[in-house]
């Protein structure tokens, strides 16, 4: 998910509610649900960027940018976040409960989803807050890692794991976190566009491993300080991912030869330390492949799947996947190029899913046919509806046909949708928006197919 999207987006939702273009096509048909809308005034929390997370008793947990009672107050925003558990209701519905408030010091600004461990503590970063200092930017703080356990009241207790701010690993960790067998956790640091050098500097970013102790401190190794030299990545924003023996599989917007990305790995020497191997380089423009993506999925085979944001036979993004071929590079393929019109999506920004079947299933944040208009361009007469929820299905000759299971842009429905979806045992999808819905903060949705 790219915390440095979250300004264009909010400007085009401002567009949306000034233009409130009427679209003629009719809504998809399978049948899409709002489980809960958040509040623009923030109270219960606002904007949820981030995806979900389903616990073994089938409840949803996530988190919102905004909102609370921390001081985190600006001119259009209150509160620093908070993390929220949707239950269903035995006859139907779902109630809403905030389970955690960030104030500042403990976080401020989670973008990113959660992860559970096996004793079903949560875990969870924040890009700004702690007590680190990052003067340049405000708001204050440079981001945190915690963890969220359960009390023996029922209700959960923060611990901040993690107070980002020194010279060691940059600041700003804008993606969520995935754990390991034994316990420890990783991430990426953003770091700061700005004051990125051309020699390995924590400004350009990094990835981190938290190891547990057995007194219950943690303590961090960087394991790749990322660069700006034309040949490395740099701003990871997104989420790592591992394969069975144990490497790390990682995409950044910005570096590489043509400054648009990268997809690498990150495998491990018998030092102990760990080694970037460069898989894809991505080059942006129009017929070509797009910008690097944030997070990757991986399937049994090694090929990993991702989306660029631009790019593509059409500029508006693209799925695709990238394969392993001799050496250490690996080929892409462009399995669906997005174009933002009434009969499909465009700028695809999160991850992609899997089901049983080998069917993947996304969002893009503009596009479709709803009612509404979040986005224009070229002065003109162009614009896009306000996002899409997409399946991806294989034919068996290698291509790939696109099907739209939902249209954002109703006046009380979701817009602009930043995360990916996950699926339930029954194949219903559930995903969030971070604007719109009844109450102008958002919605959870959930898609019956």
């Amino acid at each position: 998910m790219r915390s440095n999207n979250l300004l264009s987006i909010a400007a085009s939702a401002v567009i949306a509610i000034l233009t409130m273009t009427i679209a003629s096509i009719p809504a998809a048909a399978q049948q899409e649900t709002g489980l809960t809308n958040f509040n623009s005034d923030g109270v219960g929390g606002a904007a949820p960027y981030g995806g979900l997370i389903f616990d073994k008793d089938g409840n949803l947990f996530g988190t919102t940018a905004y909102g609370g009672s921390g001081p985190c107050a600006t001119a259009t925003t209150t509160g620093c976040g908070t993390v929220f558990e949707l239950s269903p209701k035995a006859g139907g519905g779902w109630t809403k409960k905030v389970i955690h408030v960030f104030n500042g010091d403990n976080g401020n600004y989670p973008n990113a989803g959660l992860i559970f461990d096996g004793a079903g503590n949560l875990y969870g970063t924040t890009v700004y807050g702690g007590t680190g200092v990052c003067s340049t930017v405000a708001p204050t703080g440079c981001g945190v890692v915690f963890k969220l356990s359960r009390s023996s009241s029922g209700g959960w207790a923060e611990k901040v794991l993690r107070d980002f701010g020194n010279a060691v690993d940059g600041p700003y960790p804008a993606g969520g976190l995935i754990l390991d067998a034994a316990g420890n956790l990783y991430g990426m640091t953003t770091g700061i566009r700005g004051s990125c050098a051309h020699a390995p500097s924590t400004n350009c970013g990094a990835v981190f491993e938290l190891i547990p102790s057995a007194v219950g401190q943690w303590k961090e190794k960087v394991l790749h300080l990322f660069s700006l030299n034309f040949v490395d990545g740099y701003a990871p924003d997104g989420s790592l991912i591992f394969d069975e023996a144990g490497n790390l599989y990682g995409g950044t917007p910005s570096g590489g030869t043509y400054d648009t990305g990268i997809a690498f790995r990150l495998s491990q020497n018998q030092n102990g330390g760990w080694v970037e191997n460069i898989l894809y380089t991505f080059y942006w423009g129009k017929g070509v492949n797009g910008s690097g993506p944030a997070t990757l999925t991986r399937d049994s085979a090694g090929n990993l799947y991702g989306t660029a944001a631009y790019g593509g036979a059409l500029n508006w993004g693209a799925v695709f996947e990238l394969s392993p071929s001799s050496g250490k590079s690996y080929t892409q393929t462009i399995l669906h190029s997005f174009y933002p019109n009434s009969t499909d999506g465009g700028v695809p920004n999160a991850s992609l899913t899997f089901d049983d079947a080998g069917n993947l299933y996304g969002t893009t944040q503009y596009g479709g046919s709803g009612k509404y208009t979040c986005l224009s361009w070229g002065g003109g007469n162009n614009s896009a509806s306000c996002g899409t929820v997409f399946e991806l299905t294989p034919t068996g000759n290698g291509a790939w046909n696109e099907s739209i299971l939902h249209n954002f842009g109703a006046w009380t429905d979701g817009w602009v949708p930043n995360a990916g979806v996950i699926r339930d045992a029954s194949g219903n999808l559930y995903g969030t928006t971070p604007l719109k819905g009844n109450a102008d903060g958002g919605i959870v949705f959930q898609i019956t197919q």
